[in-house]
């Protein structure tokens, strides 16, 4: 596994493409990010994950800030997600801490769990109306108190998966919040997910960097192409219809998921 000392213009090209996609279809940087320096580069697990939930946090309180002044933010829902999100954040940090963050049994379980976030996160694109329409005959069934406790027991699942792998903030968190809000507006739903994501992306962020998994060399070249990457996104996405974008992404991330998991 390869270590960044020096700034290498590749990763700011890959942040640029990296965050093209990202304005395009939305969906989270890490899912495509974390697999490419781990991959590609050679990065370790462990400094690919921590390195890019930084990387997330920065890209993710910019997205706040605009969904909070649109009023696209339900904080009741944010916080629900918290409730559960950090707390396992702090269980699955000091988990990996007793594994040894660079040793070989911590980097398998990252490479493991990114596997298989990347295969979720690739059905969740693909299913995505049919779990709209299956929400839709089911969520009369649940009670307002089964609603708020599922959606905690989701930001636990969350908190799991994004500490480990970085992936799982963006689309498995939209899916499931779509799954248990089907009434609720698909922008107020992604701008709550991506509120709770600044503090759980940072919070995972900051123990990996505790734990020594953040190149801070990397993340510097990540953002310095990610960010007008986000802004060339988001013009295009207007005007590259989703359907052609959505299947392509998606079948990117289910054999990448697949190759990291086995």
């Amino acid at each position: 596994m390869s270590s960044v000392s020096s700034f290498n213009p590749l990763y700011s090209l890959s942040g640029l493409l990296v965050g093209i996609l990202v304005g395009q279809t939305g969906v989270g940087g890490g899912s495509l990010m974390t697999p490419l320096l781990i991959l590609l580069f050679g990065i370790h697990p462990a400094t690919a994950v921590g390195t890019d939930l930084l990387f997330a946090a920065v890209t993710k309180i910019c997205g706040t800030l605009v969904h909070g002044i649109n009023r696209t933010v339900s904080w009741t829902l944010t916080g629900r997600l918290a409730m559960g999100s950090i707390p396992a954040t702090a269980l699955t940090l000091f988990v990996i801490s007793k594994l040894a963050i660079r040793g070989e049994y911590a980097s398998m379980l990252i490479s493991s769990v990114l596997g298989v976030a990347l295969v979720f996160t690739a059905a969740s694109l693909m299913l995505r109306k049919q779990i709209l329409a299956l929400a839709a005959g089911q969520i009369d069934r649940l009670s307002e108190t089964q609603i708020r406790n599922l959606t905690i027991v989701t930001g636990f699942v969350m908190g799991v998966l994004v500490s480990l792998s970085s992936v799982g903030a963006g689309a498995v968190g939209v899916t499931a919040m779509i799954f248990l809000y089907p009434r609720m507006r698909l922008a107020r739903i992604v701008g709550s997910d991506i509120a709770h994501a600044v503090p759980l992306t940072l919070c995972a962020g900051a123990g990996h960097w505790v734990l020594g998994g953040v190149n801070w060399t990397l993340l510097g070249s990540l953002l310095l192409g990610s960010i007008p990457g986000i802004l060339i996104g988001s013009y295009l996405s207007a005007r590259v219809p989703e359907w052609v974008l959505r299947p392509v992404l998606a079948i990117t991330l289910l054999v990448v998921g697949i190759r990291l998991f086995l």
